[in-house]
């Protein structure tokens, strides 16, 4: 099956458990919304987590580095058969200095939910719950105003992800949430019971 595929990839190249967790999230996200919009979840969700396979080792951004080089190693591998090219013109649309286009609704939903599914477990992390259940749209939202809260989150990137589906960005917000909750063992946001 494709996302267990793909995790094993991601274990391989990523060592961090924070950027394996947002491979995680980013890929629930995406396996719901193509459940959303009855596209084929597997391949979203494999997108999702591999999208950033190569940012420990190759962060640099540019075409030595990230996502250059895992789509260089995807397409040398052949990764995902028939889907290999759709997979790696997703990987390299997220990047906006990668002169991919994105046109399909798989590409701009990864654009859409990978800062964001970050942004959203930030937002979990530092209630004093920590926990994805007890976060709101409206406190995302607030949090989203905040300049100093997530500083390295692109709020750009969030707002023209959402304008390029033409979803309302609360919609979109909920959304992730929900994708979020569903994953919320793997990504540690389940909280931590007897939080005050």
């Amino acid at each position: 099956m494709l996302p267990s595929q793909a995790r094993a990839v991601l274990h391989e190249w990523v060592q961090s458990d924070s950027l394996r967790k947002h491979c995680e999230a980013v890929g629930a996200s995406m396996r719901h919304c193509a459940r959303l919009q009855g596209a084929d979840e597997d391949l979203w969700q494999a997108v999702g987590m591999l999208h950033d396979m190569d940012y420990e080792r190759h962060p640099e951004l540019g075409e030595s580095g990230h996502p250059f080089v895992g789509v260089a190693w995807l397409r040398n591998q052949g990764w995902g058969g028939e889907c290999c090219e759709e997979i790696c013109r997703a990987i390299l649309s997220h990047a906006d200095y990668s002169g991919v286009e994105r046109v399909t609704p798989m590409e701009k939903m990864l654009y859409a939910v990978d800062e964001l599914s970050g942004f959203v477990t930030a937002v979990a992390l530092v209630r004093p719950d920590k926990s994805i259940f007890t976060v709101e749209v409206s406190s995302v939202k607030k949090k989203l105003k905040d300049k100093g809260f997530a500083a390295k989150v692109n709020r750009e990137d969030i707002t023209h992800g959402a304008e390029q589906l033409g979803t309302p960005i609360e919609s979109l917000i909920q959304e992730v949430i929900v994708a979020l909750r569903a994953e919320a063992e793997l990504l540690g946001l389940q909280g931590t019971p007897h939080a005050s």
